[in-house]
């Protein structure tokens, strides 16, 4: 501890500086995490309903009468013949398509925020000792 020397009651005394610290407060910037887009390929079952068509063998008969006896005629009477006729159906056939459905893209923005902040700061206090301190009215 540093005493001034002055005992002296006529000459005035060296003042004493006070000091306190102050909390001063800023911001840095530092890495806080990382974000991606990241495109994957998941494949699901989608089904379908499409209506679908196919020929059926029918057979005609037409009792002879005297009107349709000339075309029942024509030809040999009794003989061995052979008629066909091919059938068709439709099946269902798939196919897919990339088609362009969404854009997506990442950004960034600054969000502002207010948070609390605490220090602890020094002062320096001056105590008296032997001086009587007059009443203030």
């Amino acid at each position: 501890m540093r005493t001034s020397g002055c005992r002296s009651t006529r000459t005035p005394c060296q003042p004493l500086t006070r000091s306190e610290e102050r909390l001063h407060v800023g911001t840095e910037t530092t890495e806080a995490g990382r974000a991606r887009l990241r495109k994957y390929v998941v494949t699901e079952n989608v089904t379908l309903t499409v209506p679908v068509s196919h020929e059926e063998v029918r057979i005609e008969r037409e009792p002879i009468t005297d009107t349709n006896i000339g075309d029942a005629v024509d030809g040999p009477s009794i003989s061995e013949e052979e008629h066909e006729v091919t059938l068709h159906a439709e099946r269902p056939v798939t196919e897919t398509e990339a088609v362009p459905v969404e854009r997506v893209r990442i950004g960034k923005e600054t969000v502002t925020e207010q948070e609390q902040v605490s220090g602890e700061v020094r002062k320096e206090q001056i105590d008296t000792s032997g001086v009587e301190q007059p009443e203030r009215h």
